[in-house]
């Protein structure tokens, strides 16, 4: 069965979802705008890429049930709580389906829970956006990119992984940024940003060459 793992970005942790969803939807697009030119009429222009959305249906268990996964707490309230905190304090974590593309910074947007069949489990609906790190690029009276001779040498770094390392921790050592993982991964050809070998090197460019 596929495992739906949260991971907090700030501590490292992660949360299982004690019950594998029977489903889950990821919406993916662009904007599109609509322009009405003189003489022409209505015109669609294509934008940038949107925020991906998320949604899961999920079952928080109160009991033992086979299809429970390992180490499952039996309080449903617990992973209730969990998400309620993770929503209401902005956390940003890392959504990962196992199995398939899905490996996305989010946030939690809502969720939705209850009890229906008188044994105590609770049903949830979580849904999630993307997220997208803003980052400020410093600019001259004139208006113009300033610009940093540093910057243009644009140095590649080579980090040999040891052991206990992850992507993501590599990122955030080097970049201070873990929402980069999937672009450096990109830029050193590796497939599944989850496995990664101790021994191997691997490169850590300029950002502004991921």
């Amino acid at each position: 069965m596929r495992k739906f793992i949260f991971k907090n970005e700030v501590t490292d942790k992660e949360l299982l979802l004690p019950v594998t969803p029977p489903s889950f939807e990821v919406s993916h697009g662009i904007n599109i705008e609509t322009i009405n030119i003189h003489k022409v009429g209505d015109v669609v222009i294509p934008g940038y890429e949107t925020l991906q959305a998320i949604r899961i249906d999920c079952m928080f268990p109160s009991k033992k049930y086979p299809f429970n996964q390992p180490g499952t707490n039996l309080d449903p309230y617990y992973y209730v709580n969990k998400f309620k905190t993770w929503c209401d304090k902005h956390r940003i974590l890392r959504f990962i389906v196992s199995g398939t593309p899905v490996n996305v910074p989010v946030l939690i947007s809502d969720i939705t829970y209850g009890e229906k069949d008188g044994t105590g489990d609770v049903y949830a609906s979580i849904n999630m956006r993307e997220y997208r790190e803003l980052s400020i690029i410093p600019t001259d009276k004139t208006g113009n990119k300033s610009r940093d001779t540093k910057k243009d040498k644009k140095a590649t770094k080579s980090y040999i992984v040891k052991s206990g390392d992850t992507l993501s921790t590599i990122c955030r050592k080097h970049y201070g940024n873990t929402s980069i993982c999937q672009k450096v991964a990109t830029y050193n050809g590796i497939k599944n940003i989850n496995l990664i070998y101790a021994g191997n090197a691997i490169k850590l460019p300029d950002v502004s060459l991921l």
